[in-house]
C-alpha cells in the first residue's frame, strides 16, 4: 500500500503539531535517515539544491520541497527558522 502525501509549503510547516514519537520503526531506517539529512544538509548548503522531505505531522501525511540549511540531532532547519522535527521525518530524496 503506497502512502500519499500532501504537498505542502514550507511557511505553512511552523503552523502544523508534531506529536513527539518516532515514525520509523527500524534502527536501520533511523541510520539511513541520519546520513540522508547529513547529505541533504551538504547539497544544500554548498549547491542549493532542493530536497523532498516526506514527513508526518499529528494529522497527515506531508510532503515539502525546500532546502536544508541546519541539522541538530533533533531538528532539521529550513528557511526562515522553520522546522521540523527530525523523529517524524520518513525520507528524504
Amino acid at each position: 500500500m503506497t502512502t500519499e502525501y500532501q504537498i505542502i509549503d514550507k511557511e505553512l510547516i511552523s503552523s502544523l503539531s508534531f506529536p513527539n514519537t518516532e515514525v520509523l520503526e527500524e534502527m536501520d531506517e533511523v541510520k539511513q535517515r541520519k546520513q540522508d539529512l547529513d547529505r541533504a544538509l551538504t547539497l544544500g548548503n554548498l549547491e542549493h539544491v532542493k530536497i523532498k522531505i516526506y514527513f508526518e505531522d499529528d494529522l497527515s501525511h506531508k510532503m515539502v520541497e525546500t532546502t536544508i540549511w541546519g541539522v541538530t540531532d533533533n531538528r532539521v532547519i529550513l528557511k526562515q527558522g522553520v522546522v521540523i522535527p527530525v523523529n517524524r521525518i520518513y525520507k528524504i530524496i
